[in-house]
C-alpha cells in the first residue's frame, strides 16, 4: 500500500474549492476511482514512468481558508456527506470494506490562510511543515475577483454577436481598478498568482520529500476567461487594467508550464505543475455581478443551462461538483497518461502548453477536455519575465523574514 496523499486545497470551504474535497472523498471511497482512469483522447507517454493504479487507504485533506469559521461549518459537512455516501456503498452487493477503512483513515484539518496578506501565507507553510513530511498535491483554487457591475450596452453587443460566447467568455464585466494589498503589491496580482507561488515555494521542500515516492503535483487554477488580448508585460501586477482578472489567469497560463518544464530538468525528484479551468461553475465570485438568490442570478444559472443543453455547449458544468472533476482527474490519474502539450503547426519542435479544463455533455456527465494556452509562442518569454520577477521578490520577502528571525 502506498503512503496516503497529503493534499492541500486553496479555497476550500465553498465553491469549486469544496467540490473538489467533497468529489475527491467520494472518488477515494472506490477501490477503483472513475476519475483516476485516463480520459478516452489519454495516451501514456513514453518518457514517464508507470504508476501503481490509484488505491488509497486514507488521506490527509488540508482546507486552506480565510475563514475558519466557513471552514469549520464546511467540514462538518464534508464529514456528514461522506458517512452518508459510505453506508450507501456498505450495503451494495460484493462491498469490501475499501470506503470504511478510508473513512477510518481520513483526516480533514483546517489551516488560516488569506493569499492577499503574505505573512499568513509563511505563517501557513510553516505550521504545515511542523506537522507533515511531505505534501503530495497542492491545488491552487483560490482566487478573487474585482467585479463592480456590468456593462449592459457591452453585454448587449456581445449577446447581439454570439450568444454563447456572452455566456462563456464575457467581456461586459465591470472590474475595479488600482487595488493595492497589505503588502503593497496589486491585490488581484497577489491573491490570485503571486500568493500560490510563494506558498509553492515555501512548501517546496515537503514536495519533493522522497518519503512520498511518486512525483508530487501543483494544480492552478486558470479560467476560460483568461485572454491574452489584455496581457501587458509593463503592468504586470495589474494594477492599471480594467481586465485585471482575465490577466492574471493568463499569468498562470504563461508561468505554470515553465515551472513544469524546469521541474523536468531537476532530478530526481520533480514537482509536476497543470494548468487546470473549471469551466463555467455557478459560484459566489460573481456575486458583484448578480445578487445571490435574486432574479438577474437565476437568469444566469437558466442562461447556462440554456447553453449547455440547446447550444450543447461543453464548457458549462455548472455544479461545483462537476466543475472539480479536472482537478481531481489531476490529482488521481497516473503522470504517464497526461498530455504536456500539443504539437505547434508552425513548428514541429514547439511543444504548446495546455489546460486541462471540466467539461460535460448536454446532460451533465462531467470529462475533462483540454484547450491550447493561447499566444504561447508570442509570450513565453513574457512568462519567463514574470517568473524572475515573483522570485526576486520572494526571495526578497525571505531575506526580511530571516532579518527578523533572532540568531540562535
Amino acid at each position: 500500500m502506498s503512503l496516503r496523499p497529503v493534499v492541500v486545497v486553496t479555497g476550500a470551504n465553498a465553491g469549486v474549492g469544496y467540490g473538489i474535497c467533497r468529489r475527491l472523498l467520494f472518488q477515494l471511497c472506490l477501490p477503483d476511482p472513475p476519475d483516476s482512469s485516463p480520459q478516452a483522447w489519454e495516451r501514456r507517454s513514453g518518457d514517464t514512468h508507470e504508476e501503481e493504479p490509484v488505491r488509497y487507504d486514507g488521506l490527509t485533506l488540508i482546507m486552506a481558508c480565510r475563514s475558519t469559521q466557513r471552514a469549520e461549518a464546511a467540514r462538518k459537512t464534508l464529514y456528514a456527506d461522506l458517512d452518508a455516501h459510505v453506508a450507501g456503498l456498505r450495503v451494495r452487493p460484493n462491498y469490501d470494506g475499501h470506503a470504511d477503512a478510508f473513512r477510518n483513515n481520513l483526516k480533514i484539518e483546517i489551516e488560516y490562510l488569506d493569499l492577499s496578506v503574505l505573512s499568513t501565507v509563511f505563517n501557513f507553510a510553516a505550521q504545515i511543515a511542523k506537522r507533515h513530511t511531505y505534501i503530495s498535491h497542492l491545488i491552487f483554487n483560490a482566487g478573487v475577483a474585482n467585479f463592480t457591475g456590468i456593462d449592459w450596452p457591452a453585454c448587449m453587443r456581445q449577446l447581439a454577436t454570439s450568444v454563447l460566447d456572452a455566456i462563456t467568455r464575457p467581456r461586459y464585466n465591470l472590474q475595479s481598478v488600482g487595488e493595492v494589498s497589505v503588502d503593497g503589491f496589486g491585490w488581484i496580482w497577489q491573491s490570485n498568482v503571486f500568493g500560490h507561488y510563494v506558498l509553492f515555494r515555501e512548501l517546496e521542500p515537503l514536495l519533493k520529500c522522497s518519503t512520498y515516492a511518486a512525483d508530487a503535483r501543483v494544480v492552478w487554477s486558470s479560467s476560460l476567461e483568461s485572454s491574452p488580448r489584455f496581457f501587458d508585460s509593463a503592468d504586470w501586477q495589474l494594477t492599471k487594467t480594467a481586465h485585471s482578472y482575465e490577466s492574471c489567469k493568463y499569468q498562470i497560463d504563461l508561468i505554470a508550464p515553465i515551472l513544469d518544464r524546469r521541474a523536468l530538468q531537476d532530478p530526481p525528484r520533480h514537482v509536476r505543475h497543470f494548468i487546470s479551468q473549471p469551466g463555467v461553475c455557478h459560484t459566489a465570485i460573481s456575486s458583484k455581478l448578480a445578487t445571490p438568490g435574486g432574479v438577474l442570478d437565476h437568469l444566469k444559472v437558466l442562461s447556462f443551462y440554456f447553453g449547455r443543453i440547446l447550444f450543447g455547449s461543453r464548457h458549462h458544468p455548472i455544479s461545483a461538483m462537476n466543475s472539480a472533476v479536472v482537478a481531481v482527474h489531476l490529482i488521481l490519474v497516473s503522470i504517464s497518461y497526461i498530455t504536456f502539450g500539443a504539437k505547434n503547426d508552425a513548428d514541429a519542435e514547439s511543444l504548446v502548453p495546455i489546460r486541462f479544463g471540466a467539461e460535460t455533455d448536454r446532460w451533465g456527465n462531467p470529462e475533462v477536455g483540454t484547450t491550447p494556452v493561447e499566444e504561447w509562442k508570442e509570450h513565453a518569454a513574457d512568462g519567463e519575465i514574470l517568473l524572475g520577477k515573483c522570485e526576486d521578490i520572494y526571495r526578497g520577502l525571505v531575506a526580511k523574514q530571516n532579518a527578523k528571525t533572532p540568531a540562535l
